[in-house]
């Protein structure tokens, strides 16, 4: 098939290796420079995602906010632009699900299908192709498009219409955020005590409290390598959304409010860059104790 790809950053860049892999024909835009080993491979560089959208059927975004996809989608040399009756466009980032319906809609006025696809798995699911994919769409194009999916994810779902693969990623990061800041207190509390938190969380993982995250993060709270596979300024997009959606549904959040403002904090601490398992920093400040093996 001819492929799109547009946003080749930690995420898009791995993915979009693996559908070049698999030998499809592969169009690529980003902000910065084409990698290296994607243009190896094969990849072909354009000047504009409205020459992405030009040369290619099903075209892939993967940027980093609401605002970023669509400038890509609507700007004067953007995909709508490119498009022509027939062809799929599949947003891969996680951004406002009421948006995305009104994206989804502009783009189904051209003759084309729609489908909002997040992502969970961070780098790591990225580049093992195991990434959990959420899709919201119609179920024609979600078919058309699952051969694709599956050459990046293994659980991938169509949750329903545009924009409810957007939800279910902005429940996803609560989840996530929550779980975060529980093993951040659960190994401050615990260290502080005078244990062992790497021995504390090795008896933790074999009883109920285990978890993706205690096994992953807590590693990673414990050794300091915050490197990121998830950004903290990029949760804390997510953790915007799920505020600002539970104010216009009249839900309480108390839980992610906290987990908003740990993050809150963190950046203020010069951490917005680090890995989303660095909100630890911050509980670690309030008990003026560091996390260490």
């Amino acid at each position: 098939m001819k492929l799109g790809f547009i946003g080749l950053g930690i995420m898009g860049a791995p993915m979009a290796g693996h559908l070049r892999a698999a030998g499809h024909d592969l169009f690529v835009n980003t902000r910065s420079q084409v990698p290296q080993a994607l243009r190896d491979a094969g990849a072909v560089a354009c000047a504009s995602p409205k020459e992405v959208a030009q040369r290619a059927d099903v075209i892939f975004t993967m940027v980093p906010d609401t605002p970023d996809v669509e400038k890509v989608l609507f700007a004067e040399n953007g995909v709508a632009a490119g498009l022509s009756k027939g062809k799929t466009v599949v947003d891969m980032s996680s951004i406002s699900p009421i948006e995305t319906k009104a994206f989804a809609k502009r783009i189904n006025e051209l003759g084309c299908d729609y489908l909002d696809a997040p992502v969970s798995g961070g780098e790591v699911g990225a580049k093992a192709a195991s990434l959990t994919i959420m899709v919201g769409g119609p179920q024609a194009a979600f078919d058309r498009v699952l051969p694709l999916f599956q050459l990046m994810g293994k659980n991938i779902t169509l949750v329903g219409g545009n924009g409810d693969g957007q939800t279910t990623k902005v429940a996803n990061q609560i989840i996530v955020a929550l779980n975060i800041a529980a093993v951040g207190e659960a190994l401050v509390f615990a260290s502080k005590a005078g244990a062992d938190p790497a021995k504390v969380r090795q008896a933790l993982m074999g009883g109920f409290a285990a978890s993706r995250i205690l096994e992953v993060h807590g590693e990673r709270m414990i050794k300091r390598t915050f490197n990121p596979g998830f950004r903290i300024q990029l949760h804390q997009k997510d953790l915007n959304l799920a505020l600002q959606g539970a104010k216009q549904l009249g839900v309480s959040l108390p839980g992610t409010a906290n987990a908003a403002q740990l993050m809150q904090a963190c950046a203020a601490h010069g951490l917005a860059d680090s890995d989303h398992s660095a909100l630890v920093r911050a509980l670690e400040i309030l008990a003026r104790h560091e996390v260490a093996a």
